[in-house]
């Protein structure tokens, strides 16, 4: 089907992507708009795997102080080249980050951060729960998988709902800024302060 100039203006104004990306998503979708972006975002980690091996040396260190100045964040978000560092988009999400991890404190990056000896505690603790509530050994094992993900979603950032959008994860964001700049974007550390707590 053919695509109008209007509805690839919408879809760019949406995602950010190139004129061309576009045109070819909005085709492929048969002129369905959501389905456009879901291209678009699949294609933008695409695009991110593709560039794995480059390195991500620019970026910016982006701040958040709460109100009361009682708790502050500060988060290294990388990107590829100084331009898209410069971008409103780089730096408002370098912004989401802050208050993230200011909201909701996650100890770790990914799910793959955990230290082996956390992971296995906690499978343990989530077993024994199972267990205590009269589950079978087979059932509780797979019960500690499913309850895992909430563990994840508590504790690291990239699974962590979105603050201002809790439909979708922080690690959806990231690849929608990734689709929108085709450049692999990594957060590579964040620390957060608080006043009274001593670093763990």
């Amino acid at each position: 089907m053919s695509v109008n100039a209007e509805q690839v203006k919408q879809l760019r104004q949406k995602t950010g992507a190139g004129f061309m990306d576009c045109k070819n998503a909005l085709t492929e979708a048969g002129g369905d708009m959501e389905k456009a972006v879901d291209l678009l975002r699949q294609r933008g980690i695409d695009v991110a795997m593709a560039r794995e091996g480059k390195a991500a040396e620019e970026g910016i260190i982006a701040s958040y102080v709460h109100a009361g100045s009682q708790i502050g964040v500060l988060v290294d978000l990388r990107c590829e080249t100084d331009f898209v560092a410069r971008t409103d988009e780089f730096r408002e999400f370098g912004r989401d980050l802050a208050m993230q991890v200011a909201a909701m404190a996650p100890k770790w990056i990914a799910p793959d951060d955990v230290p082996g000896e956390v992971l296995e505690h906690e499978r343990e603790v989530l077993k024994r729960q199972a267990l205590e509530e009269g589950k079978p050994e087979h059932i509780a094992e797979k019960m500690v998988e499913g309850r895992l993900q909430k563990f994840y979603e508590a504790e690291c950032l990239l699974k962590q709902p979105f603050i201002r959008d809790d439909s979708l994860a922080i690690e959806d964001k990231l690849n929608e800024l990734i689709a929108q700049c085709g450049e692999k974007v990594v957060i590579a550390r964040f620390v957060r302060y608080q006043v009274g707590q001593d670093e763990e």
